[in-house]
């Protein structure tokens, strides 16, 4: 706008000068300047991803840290099995010492002893473990969609930018045909000999090749978003996982510490028959506890290496790679 009304004001007074052909040229200068400024800043950002490529790697540890976790976990829920396979055998033995008379069920005793000895699976290590998991999970997407935020604001930027290039270059273009104009109505032969040689400058080619590098940076950045975009489904799906997992062994624990108080029961007050009574109806679903937990485990994994073969892929396809 300031370089078309600077030449509007010369036509208006017939009388076009050095000056404002100066003036004119130096605006448009300042504006290519600023182009200059923001292909500089493409070519930084295409070619150092330093943030991306810290993020990727704490990724990746951080999936690494949820499959030993999950690992963890399964080394708990075959000790709850071998724990469920004792009290299975404690009731076998009661079915064949009950009606024995004068028996006192030493076998099922000795077998409830076991139980109770073995005791809760999940170690506090392992809870441990389980916080801190899911502690770096949290972070992990926090980064992430602060990341994704200023990839968004980047986006943005690039695409106001295009348009703004593709002003600078038609009013840099409409500027040197109407100083051709009025160069030829103030019969300026010399001015107009310059300026006939600056329409000879392909602006079009040149508008044309910023564009495309302003492109090529959106469509890097945008390759920058999707790489993000797929560690933010991978840290949720993970944390989710996490959560279900959670809520299993939150119920397990209840069922388990029942069970235990049971085993005590039966062994201090000898209250056998009853004990075992109570025993038999909470091992359905002391059983679908862990069953369920070790399905739980599985599609944890699973999501985990799936999340981690698509960033993978990503990667490859990415196109600064």
């Amino acid at each position: 706008n300031h370089v078309i009304n600077t030449l509007a004001v010369g036509v208006e007074v017939r009388a076009l000068s050095f000056d404002s052909l100066k003036e004119v040229t130096e605006c448009l200068l300042e504006m290519n300047q600023e182009v200059v400024k923001v292909i500089l800043e493409c070519k930084k950002d295409i070619w150092n991803n330093q943030e991306l490529f810290d993020l990727v790697e704490e990724y990746f540890e951080n999936s690494l840290q949820t499959l030993d976790f999950c690992t963890a976990l399964e080394k708990c829920l075959k000790r709850a099995r071998d724990s469920q396979l004792l009290i299975l055998v404690a009731l076998q033995l009661f079915d064949e010492e009950d009606g024995i008379e004068g028996n006192r069920y030493t076998r099922t005793l000795g077998e409830l002893k076991n139980f109770k000895a073995f005791g809760d699976p999940f170690t506090e290590e392992f809870f441990q473990n389980f916080q801190s998991v899911y502690r770096q999970q949290l972070l992990m997407l926090e980064k992430l969609q602060l990341r994704r935020n200023k990839l968004d604001k980047k986006l943005k930027g690039i695409h106001a930018w295009r348009k703004v290039s593709s002003i600078i270059f038609a009013a840099t273009f409409a500027a040197v045909l109407i100083c051709s104009v009025v160069a030829a109505a103030m019969a300026a032969p010399p001015v107009a000999a310059a300026i006939a040689a600056a329409t000879a400058i392909p602006l079009g080619s040149m508008g044309k090749w910023i564009d495309s590098l302003l492109k090529n940076y959106e469509n890097a950045v945008r390759g920058q978003k999707e790489v993000i975009s797929c560690m933010q489904v991978g840290t949720y799906v993970a944390i989710k996982d996490l959560d279900n997992i959670r809520v299993l062994i939150d119920r397990f624990e209840i069922e388990i510490e029942s069970l235990l108080q049971n085993a005590d029961f039966v062994i201090n007050e000898e209250a056998v028959k009853v004990g075992i009574e109570e025993i038999k109806k909470q091992l359905g679903v002391f059983m679908k506890n862990v069953e369920d937990l070790g399905v739980q485990s599985d599609m944890c994994s699973r999501d985990i290496r799936r999340a981690r073969t698509v960033v993978l892929q990503r990667i490859i396809k990415h196109p600064n790679h």
